[in-house]
């Protein structure tokens, strides 16, 4: 993946995470005015979290694994 894709997705993982846990505070503290009833808030809220966890994991270990074959890819001197 590309560093541009790398960064989306990092991206994504923050909104997700941040959204879902607005969502579960407003299910869980506010009464509802509207027509959302809590209950739907409240799984949108932790279906966003965890989806935010799994892109920003994914994107922990996909950093880790290209700095894991740049290392070991780097030119060595020949030895003589």
């Amino acid at each position: 993946m590309s560093k541009i894709n790398l960064n989306i997705q990092l991206i994504t993982a923050a909104v997700l995470s941040i959204g879902g846990m607005v969502l579960l505070f407003c299910g869980t503290f506010i009464d509802p005015e509207g027509q959302i009833h809590e209950s739907l808030l409240i799984a949108f809220g932790e279906v966003a979290t965890f989806a935010g966890a799994l892109f920003g994991i994914d994107y922990t270990y996909r950093q880790k694994l290209r700095n894991y074959v740049n290392h070991n890819t780097e030119k060595k001197p020949p030895e003589e």
